[in-house]
């Protein structure tokens, strides 16, 4: 019984190891961070464009609109 336990401890440890940091030091892992962050915010502004297309195209529409209608509130008058 005693063997067994040991045994697992020490798969235990092995898989610890295993699952340790894979950066050598803490600047290569804020560099590997800060790459991981540029690499995403690469593809947020285009995702924005089509938003803020829209977001235009809806606030040109919305001026046009109410001036239409100021419009015919003056003939009205």
């Amino acid at each position: 019984m005693r063997a067994e336990f040991d045994a697992l401890e020490a798969s235990a440890e092995r898989a610890g190891t295993a699952l340790a940091c894979l950066y050598s030091s803490s600047d290569e892992f804020e560099a590997a961070q800060n790459d991981a962050r540029r690499g995403a915010l690469w593809w947020r502004p285009q995702a924005i464009d089509g938003f803020l297309l829209v977001l235009t195209a809806t606030a040109v529409a919305a001026v046009i609109a109410l001036a239409a209608l100021a419009g015919l509130a003056l003939i009205a008058v």
